[in-house]
């Protein structure tokens, strides 16, 4: 592992486990979260937590970003100012799901004051960020990929390499057009058997024992069977990721009919106010629908 202090900002659902991880793993971890509190099972790992972000920028010469969105990044990095000079000799490796567009003109700019950028987008919620299980892909230049590279090892199972940027978010966007319909389509199956009578115990078994079972699907269908919505993705977050995928397929000219009616549900979830639920909670959208008919 590398000797030099490495930065971590953005300690949310994803972010905090994966620090942790770091931390345990012996790599000398500076952190900050907007949100103070979020830091302290870090800090009790190890890790030292920064003032801000510039703190983080000007003791690391890799910071790893796990942020919510477009406008937390840009905060953070000091975009559109001159606090983005502050990158020199930095580089900054972007974890989040985000448009491939936006990225690419955030890793201009970040080259633009002689930092350096690269994409590591993670396959996986919570449970496997716990776990140290996560998929990364990852894309820049072939230097800064090999940097960082012993720094995503505590943090993943496996490390793909996409090519330059954007490749590693539009490989990310790919992979969550197949788990949005799977758990979307799982959740609608869990749906219609309770609606037709169907012990939910046993269609758990039956579907835990079949080819078609996965990790993901045995984690989902215990919540749903146990009405457990605690988040390990949010519904707000999956559908975030939903919009992503849809957006860049228009820009595209790619047909999204699944993810289309995905994008339906999802929004009518965190419109009926379970927005901070787990991605099961799409169940709460086909329940109001079945009661409108």
């Amino acid at each position: 592992m590398p000797v030099r202090e490495v930065g971590f900002v953005g300690l949310g659902v994803m972010g905090q486990p994966m620090a942790l991880n770091l931390a345990r793993d012996a790599v000398p971890l500076v952190v900050w979260n907007r949100t103070p509190q979020r830091c302290a099972p870090v800090t009790a790992a190890g890790a030292r937590i920064a003032s801000g972000p510039a703190e983080v920028f000007a003791r690391c010469e890799i910071v790893l970003a796990m942020l919510a969105d477009e406008t937390a990044i840009d905060t953070v990095v000091g975009r559109g100012t001159d606090r983005i000079a502050a990158l020199r000799g930095r580089t900054l490796v972007q974890m989040g799901t985000v448009a491939p567009a936006y990225s690419a003109a955030l890793g201009a700019d970040i080259a633009a004051v002689g930092g350096a950028y690269v994409e590591a987008p993670v396959s996986g919620s919570r449970g496997p960020a716990e776990a140290g299980a996560l998929v990364a892909m990852v894309a820049g230049a072939a230097g800064d990929t090999d940097r960082v590279r012993p720094v995503l090892t505590p943090m993943c199972a496996e490390v793909f390499d996409c090519g330059p940027v954007p490749s590693a978010l539009v490989t990310k966007l790919a992979v969550n057009v197949f788990l949005i319909a799977m758990v979307t389509g799982l959740v609608e199956a869990f749906h219609f058997a309770q609606e037709h009578g169907i012990d939910a115990a046993l269609f758990r078994r039956i579907l835990d024992a079949g080819p078609m079972a996965s990790t993901v699907s045995r984690a989902k269908l215990a919540k749903l069977v146990d009405d457990d919505y605690a988040v390990q993705a949010s519904i707000v977050d999956v559908l975030k990721n939903n919009r992503l995928v849809v957006e860049a397929a228009r820009a595209q000219g790619v047909a999204s009919p699944l993810l289309d009616a995905c994008h339906a549900l999802y929004g009518e979830t965190a419109d009926i106010g379970h927005g901070g639920a787990d991605m099961i909670g799409v169940l709460h959208a086909l329940r109001t629908r079945t009661a409108g008919r």
